[in-house]
């Protein structure tokens, strides 16, 4: 199973870190030891000085295929959940790459929740929201997305051979501590909620090792 995981993918997010908007789909991964469920503590490693939440759409690969067309995309997925792209800031924006920042044990909440794509088709226009102890941190909106689920899933195939159960994660829409003055960092004893509409909320305490 491999986690897949797109950078940068809404364009207000990208303007709140003042960056411009990529011209090619930010690709990075996390490994399994991420993945917890709902209800499940995320766990702030002692390395980590400040740690985001990030609200996701994710995708899940149904059939597999390499090279596959954008208009055969969806043909290839079974559904979407709810996800939480969760990240060490400290370490992210110290290092040339995302690998150590993203892949602490605990790091990718994922929702129970599967719903099809009969339901939800591309998943364009869903609302995505994250809530911090009930605060909204994070309201955005899958339409903001730079490059959509068929254009990811086809991009995505290009590079690596998608299989079934293969995940998908969409990126974050703006709003996440390190963008914020003062800047909001996950701790202890903290309750995180991604909602993704049409499909629930993911729900997760905070805790520290």
């Amino acid at each position: 199973m491999k986690i897949i995981c797109v950078g940068k993918n809404y364009a207000e997010h990208a303007a709140e870190l003042g960056d411009d908007p990529p011209t090619e789909p930010l690709l990075f991964g996390k490994f399994e030891n991420t993945l917890i469920g709902p209800g499940d503590s995320i766990v702030i490693p002692p390395e980590a000085t400040h740690v985001d939440a990030e609200a996701e759409l994710a995708v899940e690969i149904e059939r597999g295929g390499h090279r596959i067309a954008i208009g055969d995309a969806l043909d290839h997925v079974r559904g979407y959940r709810a996800a939480n792209d969760v990240s060490a800031r400290n370490i992210q924006y110290s290092e040339s790459q995302w690998t150590r920042a993203k892949g602490f044990d605990t790091f990718c909440p994922l929702g129970d929740r599967l719903v099809p794509v009969s339901e939800l088709g591309d998943g364009s226009g869903l609302r995505v929201v994250q809530r911090l102890n009930g605060e909204v941190l994070q309201d955005g909106s899958t339409s903001d997305l730079i490059f959509s689920v068929p254009f990811l899933v086809a991009f995505v195939s290009n590079v690596f051979t998608l299989e079934p159960g293969d995940l998908i994660l969409t990126g974050t829409p703006p709003g996440v501590g390190w963008a914020r003055d003062p800047k909001v960092s996950l701790q202890r004893g903290d309750v995180v909620e991604v909602e993704v509409e049409g499909i629930g909320v993911l729900r997760n305490p905070v805790t520290a090792a």
